[in-house]
């Protein structure tokens, strides 16, 4: 067992006589909150598989590759509220092919339990299959991994590892399991008990006390949210109405706080957001920021104007102040604290009526001129404003979303309302492209009396859209909307502003349809807007148990606020030498072709 396991022993649960490691892999599994594992068996996993086909609680799901597997799995922890995203799959090869994945899940904060066979221990030879060290392999991206070396280790290892996975800054755990502990049985008299993870109480009095007075005297508070805050919507905005503050997102936030709430004004808050959030935030005097990191895309590349005053909640006391400095850094659990924080300013607040009002009123205007301004957008192809207002229009409240890495996300993050917590999911901080597809099997998996959708770009449909099969196996009525223009165009787009070129962007004449009847999904084709309406309303079909894939023939030719405004950032980040470099080679190429 590794160094420094802390096993509390004092419960125990009776089990007597002999056990395989793969039954007792079983049992620990279905103590724990998991009810799907992720994987493709190989030598080193069939005796777990067949023990999990034997298992009436959890559900082994066979998926076309391990990275689909681990983002599969992602959404399985991002959208369940309680429960965790499993993989099981084989050593070696099977790691690298999840580990895209599994970087997802620890750059984003994101609890997965990865469980993988090993080569045998019993026998003295070397260079077995899949013989390599896995835990220096996986070292970067997890938060701690385990080497099995006997069976009674297997049960307080996985119950550990789940602990691990969830508590302070959640993310993958890796349990290496040799072949030899799962195949053969040892008497095991007794095992560790099952406790769930509860939150330790904190006592940040002083700090809350100095936060509420911050707050209090600000002339222009402003809220910023991240996936941090998911659990805490509701406290969040009343804190916003008692403020009379605006409500920014970060990309991994967005269903942090409700789309269609007077004060939200968008993602970010830089001259890469909307002009909502932008115009909201250009007098803030006092920052509450809630469970963010202040990374680079949602600051714009780190443009964004953060305060002197900034009260930064998070659970992970490195965060506080990395980036910008904390005045009030208050470390720990959002859920235990900005309750407490909701609190002490109810107690004593001013009246911010007239501000709130005065607040919305500016963010309604702006958010009207800016969708006027997409409306006014003319093209033969389909208009991202009318396709998403359309499609929020037929989808319900607690529809699920999963967006891929492209120049869709940020249409997404820009023109589409999410309404309700852990109904938009992202991949952002490692951002791996092919997150959608997969993602929106864990998330049906998870939620299957839930609408699930997904958006996702051309380029990264190619990566991972063979994952629909599983969608047509499990019977699951996934809608997912292809943005097909023919480019890697969140890319392109950066490289036509600044160099007047693109190189290496333009992808195959991609026939969408033919994966859709390779795949066994319904084909639907969005070519206009007037099209929009009918073809939307057969993808939601309700009780379809098919995927539906809709090529949705986008109009990219307008480009983002977020794409625009992060160039400029950047641009002016430059030296001026290079900076003057730059924009001469760009107005050469442009006069000269």
């Amino acid at each position: 067992m590794a160094s420094g396991t802390q096993i509390e022993l004092s419960a125990r649960v009776k089990i007597g006589g002999s056990k395989s490691g793969a039954w007792l892999v079983r049992y620990a599994l279905e103590q724990l909150p998991v009810l799907h594992t992720f994987g493709i068996p190989g030598v080193h996993t069939t005796e777990i598989y067949d023990e999990l086909n034997q298992s009436e609680k959890i559900r082994p799901v066979l998926v076309t590759h391990e990275c689909c597997g681990a983002f599969a799995g992602d959404a399985i922890s991002r959208t369940s509220n309680g429960r965790i995203g499993c993989l099981v799959i084989v050593p070696a090869a099977g790691l690298t092919h999840a580990m895209s994945g599994i970087g997802e899940a620890y750059l984003d904060g994101i609890p997965l339990l990865v469980i993988t066979g090993g080569p045998r221990t019993d026998v003295s030879f070397g260079f077995q299959l899949h013989e390599i060290d896995q835990q220096r392999m996986a070292d970067g991206i997890v938060k701690r991994s385990w080497k099995v070396k006997d069976h009674s280790e297997i049960v307080p290892v996985l119950f550990e590892a789940y602990r691990t996975a969830v508590s302070g800054v959640p993310g993958p755990v890796l349990v290496e399991i040799p072949v030899n502990i799962q195949l053969f049985a040892q008497p095991v008299d007794d095992v560790p008990a099952f406790s769930p993870h509860v939150p330790e109480p904190i006592s940040l009095d002083r700090q809350l006390d100095a936060a509420v007075q911050l707050l209090r005297n600000a002339q222009s508070p402003g809220i910023f949210t991240g996936w941090g805050a998911v659990d805490v919507a509701d406290s969040v905005a009343r804190i916003a109405e008692l403020l009379g503050a605006p409500v920014s997102t970060t990309l991994q936030g967005l269903s942090a706080f409700p789309g269609n709430h007077p004060l939200h004004s968008g993602m970010g808050f830089s001259r890469a957001a909307v002009p909502a959030a932008e115009n909201a935030f250009a007098k803030c005097d006092c920052l509450l920021a809630i469970g963010v990191s202040f990374g680079e895309i949602p600051t714009g590349s780190f443009g964004c104007p953060v305060p002197e005053n900034l009260i930064h909640i998070d659970i992970s006391p490195e965060t506080i102040g990395r980036n910008y400095p904390a005045k009030i850094g208050l470390p720990g659990d959002s859920r235990l604290i900005v309750p407490q924080l909701l609190a002490r300013l109810q107690s004593n607040a001013p009246d911010q009526a007239v501000r709130r009002g005065e607040m919305e009123s500016r963010i309604a205007a702006d958010k009207k001129a800016y969708r006027d301004e997409w409306h006014a957008h003319q093209s033969d192809r389909v208009n991202p404003a009318l396709f998403f207002e359309e499609l929020r229009r037929q989808l319900a409240d607690d529809a699920i979303m999963t967006v891929d890495d492209g120049n869709h996300t940020f249409l997404a993050a820009e023109l589409y309302e999410v309404h309700g917590p852990r109904t938009f999911v992202s991949p952002t901080d490692f951002n791996a492209m092919g997150y959608a597809v997969p993602a929106a099997v864990g998330a049906k998996l998870a939620n299957p009396e839930r609408q699930v959708v997904s958006i996702v770009g051309d380029g990264a449909f190619l990566m991972t859209g063979l994952e629909t099969i599983t969608a047509t196996t499990l019977e699951l009525g996934i809608a997912y909307f292809v943005f097909n223009d023919g480019e890697l165009s969140q890319i392109s787009q950066g490289q036509e502003i600044p160099y007047n070129r693109k190189a290496c962007t333009t992808l195959g004449n991609l026939r969408v349809k033919g994966i859709a009847d390779a795949t066994g999904a319904h084909y639907v084709a969005i070519e206009n807007n007037s099209q929009l309406a009918a073809a939307i309303r057969d993808a939601l079909l309700p009780d379809r148990k098919q995927p539906v894939i809709v090529d949705v023939h986008v109009d990219y030719s307008k480009r983002t606020r977020f794409t625009k405004g992060v160039v400029k950032t950047s641009l002016k980040r430059f030296p001026l030498r290079d900076r003057i470099r730059f924009i001469a080679r760009a107005l050469v190429r442009k006069v000269t072709g």
